[in-house]
C-alpha cells in the first residue's frame, strides 16, 4: 500500500453502510474499523478513498453474511480535491472486498468507475478495473 500525495477528505464514518461493486457475493456491507487510522479518545474513525477498512457483510450470499472481510473504498459521495485543483465526487459510496492485506481482490469483475487514487495505491485492484476516473 503506497501513500497518497493528496490530503483526502474522509467522507465515511464508522458504521457507514455501502454497496460493493464487485462479484464477491456481498451486496451491502458496514464499516466496523479503519486500518492505520489513529484517533483521539472518544472520536470515531473515518475513512476516505483508498483506505483499507474492515467490513461486515449485511446482505449477500448466505456463506458471506455475518462475516468480517478487509475491503478498499473505491468511491465516495463526499467531494475531495486533487493536487491539480479539480474536485471529484461520485454518485455513490462503494467498496471492493479483498482477500488479504496486499490488495488481491476477491471478485473478478468491478462495476462502475474506480478513483485514480485507488489505482495508484492498490495496483492489483487497478488491473481488474474496467474504468479509472
Amino acid at each position: 500500500m503506497k501513500a497518497l500525495k493528496v490530503h483526502m477528505t474522509r467522507g465515511l464514518s464508522h458504521n457507514s453502510r455501502m454497496e460493493t461493486c464487485d462479484n464477491s457475493g456481498a451486496k451491502i456491507v458496514k464499516i466496523v474499523s479503519v486500518k492505520h487510522y489513529n484517533t483521539s479518545k472518544g472520536k470515531k474513525p473515518q475513512a476516505g478513498i483508498g483506505d483499507l477498512v474492515m467490513v461486515v457483510v449485511i446482505k449477500g450470499k448466505p456463506d458471506m453474511r455475518k462475516t468480517v472481510h478487509p475491503a478498499v473504498i473505491v468511491r465516495q459521495r463526499r467531494p475531495y480535491q486533487r493536487p491539480d485543483g479539480t474536485w471529484v465526487k461520485f454518485e455513490d459510496n462503494a467498496v471492493v472486498i479483498i482477500k488479504d492485506e496486499f490488495g488481491t481482490p476477491k471478485g473478478t469483475i468491478f462495476k462502475g468507475p474506480i478513483a485514480r487514487e485507488v489505482a495508484d495505491r492498490w495496483p492489483i485492484v487497478a488491473k481488474t478495473a474496467s474504468m479509472i476516473v
